[in-house]
């Protein structure tokens, strides 16, 4: 039989386990969604909508449809297509005035082509991802602008994670970095997209992955929606 005093070590130790940033997390999100990511208000809250968008992605620039329209250099169909994928979604995941600006950006012959060829090069392209990602920035940044700037964190990550949502993560800084501090993650920022900060993102979305096993998340989907539940003042 354990010593009364065993006994309460083992109670300490247990409620500083109880206590941890790990801990709290999972607790504030099975709060919220009981049934982990199977829970039914979870799929409706959170997750189907962004998997609906992926599929509307995926029936019309799905890899063979998207570069069939660039040999035909249907370029302005391509930007097309990409924003209004985004904008039938259920819940918009970019705000207005990043879609007025990516609007303005491929209005154009030339935008539209260098959104189209950059796009495709970051899904499809050949080489690391590193060197891929850093293209698709500079690409971005490339576009002609009115007024609000077209290089946000949004701007850049909203495609590829409708596109390929087990690749690509979306990126709201304001809401991420509350959750990876919520998280004890050291999450480093910069303004300006890069393939640092970015990397530093897919790493914490892979720890979430190990921390969360025993919950089966599918995808990137359901990371992004955990860094959600836990940054959002909708989850307060």
């Amino acid at each position: 039989m354990p010593t009364r005093v065993g006994w309460r070590a083992k109670r300490k130790v247990a409620s500083r386990a109880a206590a941890t940033p790990v801990a709290r997390a999972r607790r504030k999100f099975l709060r919220f969604f009981p049934g982990g990511f199977a829970d039914p208000t979870y799929l409706d809250w959170e997750r189907d909508y962004k998997w609906e968008t992926h599929l509307r992605w995926e029936e019309s620039l799905g890899r063979r449809d998207f570069q069939r329209l660039l040999k035909e250099r249907e370029f302005e169909v391509i930007a097309a297509t990409a924003l209004r994928v985004e904008q039938r979604s259920r819940h918009s995941m970019i705000f207005s005035f990043e879609k007025m600006a990516l609007r303005d950006a491929v209005r154009s012959p030339e935008g539209a082509r260098a959104f189209a060829e950059g796009l495709f090069d970051l899904l499809h392209g050949s080489g690391g991802l590193p060197h891929r990602f850093d293209r698709w920035v500079q690409t971005v940044a490339n576009l002609p602008r009115k007024g609000t700037r077209v290089l946000t964190w949004p701007a850049v990550t909203v495609f590829p994670f409708i596109a390929q949502p087990g690749r690509h993560l979306f990126f709201k800084p304001t809401v991420t970095r509350k959750a990876a501090a919520a998280y004890d993650y050291a999450l480093p920022y910069e303004s300006r997209p890069s393939w640092n900060v970015y990397s530093a993102l897919l790493d914490f979305a892979e720890r979430l992955r190990r921390d969360l096993e025993d919950l089966k998340p599918r995808d990137m989907i359901d990371l992004q929606s955990f860094m959600w539940v836990q940054g959002s003042d909708e989850y307060d």
